[in-house]
């Protein structure tokens, strides 16, 4: 097999005018809150129940409670995860419309 020698633009150094992105700062508060394994791990273990409560999402990870709370919190607050209080325990579960919302944004790049 032959190969081709594919030609290349040289690379334009001219300043470079973005147009106005709505979805910017949404997409970030998104992706920042997976941007950690331990919260990829939760959305994945989530993603494959109904709802789970803190301590069996803690039994899953390698990671103490406090570690794993603060790591809820944060997906809970870009609403990726919702959290329903349950007597003296939290049960989280999945948004799914934020999970296609962010879906969405990554497939829009």
């Amino acid at each position: 097999m032959a190969s081709r020698s594919i030609k290349k633009k040289p690379c334009d150094s001219s300043p470079v005018k973005l147009k106005a992105d709505p979805t910017a700062e949404e997409f970030a508060k998104l992706t920042w809150a997976i941007a950690h394994p331990a919260r990829v791990q939760i959305v994945r273990l989530l993603i494959g129940r109904e709802a789970c409560v803190c301590g069996e999402i803690v039994d899953c990870l390698p990671l103490a409670q406090s570690t794993v709370s603060q790591h809820l919190k944060i997906l809970k607050e870009s609403g990726l995860i919702q959290g329903e209080v349950d007597g003296p325990k939290v049960c989280y579960c999945i948004n799914q419309g934020q999970l296609e919302r962010l879906k969405t944004l990554v497939a829009g790049l």
